[in-house]
């Protein structure tokens, strides 16, 4: 599991991007982490890969110990921002802006996947099959942002690590992709795995997110389970507007009014993502209070 505590993070001193953070990531289970533009998504990402040191607060990731006889201790605790090899080796991570690569991608996958304990070059090979990439010898440099976008996507994967985290990780790719995406993504997670995924294409991932977080002016506005989600709202179409029930969002739709509202009737609705974000912003404190942690 990933726990912060009391993270705060800013680039300029008088503007902090994240303040007094705490939350967890748990096993098994994969996260949207969702907010408007510059609201501290990549940089949270960043944070817990490594990638940016936190200012003050922790953040540590909290693995149960394999090895027999181990009688110290039943985990091991790593610090991302100490980016020690036992840490570099077990998390995954797709940015959304991708670097210059002038190698194959049979190259890219011989250099580094030595790294990666537990990666399969059987898997990889499939996850590129299921995005039609059957040509290994192509210069990454030479293909498409969708399809670069591809190969790291299939690299991270394959590599098996405990902790994944994607930045933005459909933008580029076409419907058909998406929807494979979305169907290896599935196939990867396991109990011992813990992905979070940053995202303004919320519709492209709402059927195979876990759990969903929000961000708003430098904290967490929500952070809930779907299963909790769907428990306490509802969500679906109405042809009027009932004055005995409290309406938390509408817009209009062909159909008719696309509607998020308190579940007092313990309603069975199916999630949707981006009603849940607009309905979330209208209402904060009611959403804070809802989904106390």
């Amino acid at each position: 599991m990933i726990e912060i505590k009391n993270l705060d993070f800013f680039y300029k001193k008088n503007k902090p991007v994240l303040a007094d953070i705490s939350c967890e990531f748990n096993k098994g289970r994969i996260y949207g982490l969702l907010g408007k533009n510059g609201v501290g998504k990549t940089t949270l990402l960043h944070l817990v890969a490594g990638l940016q040191f936190p200012k003050s607060g922790e953040i540590t990731l909290r693995i149960p110990k394999q090895e027999e006889g181990d009688a110290a201790s039943s985990e091991q605790i790593l610090i991302p921002s100490e980016r020690k090899r036992d840490f570099l080796k077990k998390i995954s991570f797709i940015n959304e802006e991708m670097g210059e690569c002038s190698l194959r991608i049979d190259e890219f996958e011989r250099y580094n996947s030595v790294f990666y304990p537990n990666f399969s070059h059987e898997q990889f090979v499939s996850y590129l099959r299921d995005f039609e990439v059957e040509d290994l010898k192509q210069k990454i440099n030479k293909l498409s942002l969708g399809t670069r976008k591809k190969i790291y996507i299939c690299f991270a994967l394959a590599c098996n690590t405990e902790f994944i985290f994607m930045d933005e990780p459909t933008n580029g790719l076409d419907i058909p992709s998406k929807s494979a995406f979305r169907k290896m993504v599935l196939n990867a997670m396991t109990d011992e795995k813990t992905m979070i995924i940053s995202t303004h294409q919320a519709r492209d991932l709402q059927n195979i997110l876990d759990n969903i977080i929000i961000l708003d002016n430098t904290s967490v506005l929500m952070n809930a389970s779907a299963d909790d989600i769907c428990e306490k709202l509802w969500f679906g179409i109405e042809q009027n507007v009932s004055s005995n029930e409290r309406i938390l969002y509408q817009e209009d739709t062909v159909a008719g009014l696309a509607t998020v509202k308190e579940n007092k009737n313990n309603g069975i609705s199916n999630l949707d993502v981006e009603l849940l974000f607009n309905a979330a912003f209208l209402n904060k404190t009611l959403f804070k209070e809802l989904f106390k942690n």
